[in-house]
């Protein structure tokens, strides 16, 4: 080698420098660590995510993946949470986690579902396809740490194909064409069996102001058929001029509703029909003994009556009548329904690209079933504080399905409303704060799916929410 100077030039050799040697050598040593503790990880991964042994039946095999990806770990009423659960910052990052996991759903309604041979129902197995569907779960902070719990290509394949085949046996009511058949939502029927008879003693109790104290109001007072099924009030209005605290939700398909009222407290439509005779807001009789009696003294009435029910004039006859007639207040063939069942040319482009953004924002997870929701309760807020961005003080009401247990847990749950004929029902929510469509879609992306939908979303979703408004029953 040659060395340069400024006055001449010279042949020697130049050492090598230690330093860096050194310095490279360690580099290549940590590199080296790295490399093995990355197989060592991609190994040990391999190992314990592992899907279920294809000789188990297919709901073995589900059970087994929410089993290994440790979902009931947060989505449980009772999480099992780790020990260090407890400790300082990171135990109340698990905590807010699985709080708002069990707000999402109970992921045990699956396995014990499949392992006691009970029903899930289609809000449950929307839930659990959304999931899948999109790898929402587990979250990169769980399976950081829980190695093994990610669900892989075979495992969500296998739920995706069971969910698939569960609602087919289970939900698909055979309306909808072979293209639709796995829609998270059901094409309506135009009818469902009734008596005739009942139903006619119904539609005139239905419109009969004796069941109110004054003679002032009807059932058809605040369910009024030709305001979509409501009476597009804030709050109804009763006897005196009292006025409820809640919204009167439409009677249009309510017979779909798994419960009746935002809390649940009646099992179904007849039990429905014996609560505002003898509220005191609402149409305020003393008791169901005064209605009797003042049916029965209607000669006529009450010959019409006992022609069909040989009891006579009795509270449970009276409310067994009105429910046969609302089991008749069914909205079949809006524009989705005709979609659904081939007709493509229904629905505008505009609104099935809002149907296609309804299913992807997961707005179909709870708005499910043929009434599209009254399927389950869910908690409103799951995301975000809903009363605390509404700003006032919490009512009675606003604690929903809570009004009716003692546990906390159904705090601020409500039965999820049906979508159908729902441009013709405003305002909307419990509490009738939202005035329009768009802010009604504006909030529950905002509240319950952590979504910030653009305008132009939010008017599609509004768009297609035009198209399930059916034909409405004549007054």
């Amino acid at each position: 080698m040659y060395s340069f100077h400024p006055l001449f030039i010279t042949k020697q050799k130049i050492k090598p420098n230690i330093n860096q040697n050194c310095l490279a050598m360690k580099i290549k040593k940590i590199l080296g660590i790295i490399l093995l503790l990355g197989i060592a990880l991609v190994m040990t991964y391999k190992f314990v995510d592992i899907a279920p042994d294809k000789n188990l039946t297919t709901e073995q095999q589900v059970v087994k993946v929410l089993k290994f990806g440790q979902c009931a770990a947060c989505h449980s009423h009772s999480p099992n949470l780790p020990f260090y659960a407890n400790w300082p910052v990171i135990g109340d990052v698990i905590k807010q986690d699985a709080a708002l996991a069990i707000r999402e759903f109970d992921v045990n309604i699956v396995s014990e579902g499949i392992l006691k041979n009970q029903p899930i129902d289609e809000v449950t197995l929307n839930k659990l396809e959304y999931s899948f569907s999109h790898e929402t779960m587990p979250p990169l902070k769980y399976y950081a740490v829980h190695w093994g719990t990610t669900i892989n290509r075979v495992e969500k394949e296998i739920m995706l194909n069971w969910i698939q085949q569960y609602r087919t046996e289970h939900h698909y009511n055979g309306l909808a064409s072979t293209e639709f058949a796995n829609e998270p939502v059901q094409v309506i029927p135009d009818s469902i069996p009734v008596d005739p008879a009942k139903v006619e003693l119904g539609r005139m109790l239905y419109n009969d102001v004796r069941l109110s104290v004054d003679n002032s109001i009807s059932c058809a007072s605040c369910h009024d058929l030709s305001k979509g099924g409501t009476d597009n009030k804030p709050f109804s209005e009763g006897v005196g001029g009292q006025f409820g605290g809640i919204n009167a939700p439409t009677v249009f398909n309510a017979t779909f509703n798994f419960v009746q009222f935002w809390d649940g407290r009646a099992a179904d439509l007849a039990a429905q029909a014996a609560g505002p005779p003898t509220n005191p807001i609402e149409m305020a009789h003393k008791s169901w003994r005064d209605i009797e009696n003042i049916l029965a003294a209607d000669k006529t009435f009450a010959k019409a009556f006992t022609a069909v029910y040989p009891d006579g004039v009795t509270e449970a006859n009276i409310c067994n009548a009105i429910a046969e007639y609302e089991k008749t207040l069914i909205t079949p063939n809006s524009p989705f329904d005709l979609y659904l069942k081939g007709n493509k040319e229904a629905m505008t482009a505009e609104q099935i690209k809002g149907y296609q953004l309804f299913k992807e924002k997961s707005c179909a997870t709870c708005h499910a079933g043929v009434n599209l929701g009254g399927l389950s309760y869910e908690f409103i807020g799951t995301h975000e504080d809903y009363f605390a961005a509404r700003g006032t003080e919490l009512t009675e009401e606003d604690y929903g399905r809570g009004k009716q247990e003692e546990d906390v847990f159904f705090d601020h749950r409500f039965k999820t409303p049906g979508l159908r004929n729902v441009a013709l029902t405003a305002p909307y929510f419990h509490d009738a704060t939202q005035a329009t469509l768009h802010d009604a879609v504006n909030a529950m992306a905002k509240h319950q799916t952590d979504y910030n939908l653009t305008d132009e979303e939010t008017q599609m979703i509004v768009d297609y929410l035009n198209a399930l408004t059916g034909d409405i029953p004549e007054k």
